[in-house]
């Protein structure tokens, strides 16, 4: 069981789905609350600044209470960056591998950091960020560096990779590269402990220490998995401290799987059973328009009552709605035949799920819903139909 996902069992089973329309995505705003606590104590002692990435987790509904904890939010889009300031609001960064002038001309407008993914992107776009802030607006830029320190095991996350497109490598930039920009960006990490980011400082330190004093800040990108129960928040305290002292600039911490770790579910229905060398069941969610990390990770989504196949005396292959032969969920063993109409929880689904769905076949979106667990009450805030699907096409 993944920690996310162990972490979000209690969570699960205190939340009532016996009248949950389905499928639904579920965050608990209490299990939200106290990952965005550790995330506030964490910025108070490392003396950073923390952000929400939205790439992660955009569920807006919940941002009256993330604004409390956090400073702002980074973004991979215009569209995102549009979403943090208007639901949001604090600060607002946006990184993406490239921009084209018309999304430049709209970010210039959002954002108060833009992260440039080249010297060659920081040329293009230098005049109109130096027009904007002319005309007033307080905007920062900086590089996206790659020190080429690899630290992920699944190739498709591993922003350090061999001929990633990500970020600007040491022999590619120079210090009139850098002329005009504040700061220095890099992103190594996914799913990974302290330690791992205590490694990609030292990295980064060495292959681009010459240029550091000459910045306004550092943003040591995402994947830190600060609200995992065994993460080592105390030494990632100690490295971000320790980067401040050294260079005596300002640290920003991007995560967004760390937000949202264990506090929602996505609820499914059985809506058939049958038999073709093995029992299976056919849900109302999909794996490929729901739940896509699951066929591209690949990881395991762990289920409220089943178990690994074989250990529970029945066991099914869950498959999705859709027509792909590959939309399916795994297979899982449970204590009792599964029914048409049986509710299945599925566990930490609230970080790259919602904004990763599609609507592939024209199958419908999941509700998205917050659960309150003082007054136990769920309350739906969307629901999705045809002209979700419609609309996205032409």
């Amino acid at each position: 069981m993944s920690a996310g996902a162990s972490l979000g069992a209690d969570v699960a089973r205190s939340i009532d789905v016996t009248d949950l329309e389905t499928p639904c995505f579920v965050t608990d705003l209490g299990a939200l609350e106290e990952n965005l606590k550790i995330l506030a104590d964490v910025q108070k002692r490392a003396g950073c600044t923390i952000l929400l990435a939205l790439k992660g987790f955009a569920q807006w509904s919940t941002f009256s209470l993330v604004r409390l904890y956090l400073a702002g939010a980074t973004s991979s889009s215009v569209a995102e960056a549009r979403l943090a300031r208007e639901e949001l609001g604090g600060e607002v960064h946006a990184y993406a591998p490239a921009y084209s002038d018309g999304e430049m001309a709209e970010l210039v407008t959002l954002a108060d950091h833009i992260v440039l993914n080249s010297p060659a992107q920081w040329r293009r776009h230098r005049p109109r960020i130096e027009a904007a802030r002319r005309a007033g607006r307080p905007l920062s830029a900086g590089l996206r560096v790659n020190h080429e320190h690899q630290e992920v095991e699944v190739a498709l996350y591993d922003p350090a990779g061999a001929c990633s497109r990500l970020g600007t490598t040491r022999g590619n930039v120079t210090a009139a590269d850098l002329e005009g920009l504040d700061g220095l960006h890099f992103h190594t990490l996914c799913q990974v402990n302290s330690d791992a980011l205590e490694r990609a400082v030292a990295a980064f330190e060495l292959r681009f220490g010459d240029f550091i004093p000459g910045m306004k800040w550092v943003n040591f990108g995402g994947g830190h998995h600060i609200t995992r129960p065994d993460y080592d928040r105390d030494r990632l305290v100690r490295v971000v401290r320790d980067f401040r002292a050294k260079w005596n600039v300002p640290v920003y911490l991007e995560p967004g799987e760390a937000v949202a770790l264990g506090t929602g579910v996505l609820v499914a229905s059985v809506m058939d059973t049958l038999h073709n060398g093995m029992d299976i069941a056919i849900l109302d969610t999909s794996a490929t328009a729901h739940m896509p990390d699951v066929l591209e990770m690949p990881y395991r989504a762990m289920i409220i009552d089943a178990a690994e196949p074989g250990v529970k005396p029945h066991t099914y292959r869950l498959g999705g709605m859709t027509c792909l032969a590959g939309d399916v969920i795994g297979d899982y063993s449970f204590d009792r035949p599964l029914e048409v109409g049986d509710k299945l929880v599925f566990l930490d689904m609230a970080h790259y799920t919602m904004v990763k769905t599609t609507t592939f076949n024209g199958v419908r979106l999941p509700s998205i819903a917050t659960h309150d667990p003082s007054s136990r009450k769920i309350t739906v805030h969307r629901r999705f139909g045809y002209h979700d699907y419609r609309d996205r096409l032409s």
